[in-house]
């Protein structure tokens, strides 16, 4: 992952009259990183990828896309992004190809290799007409369009959408090689072992405000472990009063609690008890983000 900004987004807000869409966000993305854009349905996403597209008029603040202003040099940001809304639909009545190819050509780019591998990798048949597809087989149509000009940055608003579980481990596939060619990638979603999955960093949004930005794998350590212990006999709940433990719930002779610091300190006072058995495992993202946002946000 190189230190250049890609996307550069500054005291960004976009208000819908009196109601918030997105307020004072501020996020870099840099060059050659897959950036997952977490939060539940209606926190922001979408609105923050189209204003940064210069999609919708935002309210106040700065985005900088390559270095150039979003609304005023938008025209030159799209001749280098790929990018698939949450939204995507087209032409019914048009056969795939003829759909892929036009765009393809609007892209300045000539020969259809990359339409052909990409469809080849998703399993798409470019001889049906887009409106006898699927849910699954129209978003493979929206992924394809997103990488087929083989641009700098690919934005992905909820790209896997519709697909099943073994096309979306072929879609995490294609994200790999594209971040392995130097390509960077913004990527919403709700669905988070996607973004544990792939991405290097995660932004959490919620309820249009930005709530915490870090890499995935710190972010699992800064939200702790989840610790299970079964003991011999009954323990008293003052035993586990101690610096980086939380959350302790005991339900006869098993104790389960979360350790956010000092697991070794935490293991040798519990350790001075009978333990039968111990257990002690790393949150999913899953976890960790309804545990995030049950504790109301930054910690």
């Amino acid at each position: 992952m190189g230190k250049n900004i890609v996307i550069d987004i500054k005291d960004l807000t976009k208000m819908y009259g009196d109601v918030v869409g997105i307020k004072n966000l501020d996020l870099k993305v840099y060059d050659g990183e897959i950036m997952g854009f977490l939060g539940p349905n209606g926190s922001g996403k979408t609105t923050t990828i189209r204003t940064c597209l210069g999609l919708l008029k935002k309210t106040g603040g700065d985005v900088n896309i390559f270095g150039m202003d979003s609304h005023e040099d938008s025209v030159n940001i799209r001749k280098r992004t790929g990018y698939l809304p949450g939204d995507f639909g087209l032409y019914n009545d048009l056969k795939v190809m003829t759909i892929l190819r036009y765009l393809l050509s609007q892209s300045g780019v000539s020969g259809e290799s990359s339409i052909k591998r990409l469809s080849e990798l998703l399993e798409l048949d470019l001889k049906r007409r887009y409106g006898d597809l699927s849910k699954g087989n129209r978003q493979k149509v929206g992924i394809v369009q997103a990488f087929m000009a083989d641009q700098d940055l690919i934005i992905l608003d909820e790209p896997t959408s519709g697909l099943d579980p073994l096309m979306q481990q072929k879609f995490y596939g294609l994200l790999r090689e594209e971040k392995e060619k130097g390509k960077t990638i913004f990527m919403s979603s709700h669905i988070l072992a996607e973004v544990e999955e792939v991405c290097d960093r995660a932004a959490i949004i919620r309820g249009g405000e930005l709530q915490v930005v870090e890499d995935i794998h710190s972010l699992k350590e800064k939200m702790g472990k989840k610790l299970v212990i079964d003991f011999e006999n009954g323990v008293e709940q003052d035993i586990f009063d101690m610096e980086g433990v939380e959350d302790v719930k005991i339900d006869g002779r098993t104790a389960t609690m979360i350790v956010t610091s000092n697991l070794d300190e935490v293991i040798k006072k519990v350790s001075q008890q009978n333990i039968i058995n111990m257990s002690l495992e790393t949150f999913s993202l899953d976890q960790l983000f309804l545990t995030y946002y049950s504790r109301g946000g930054n910690r």
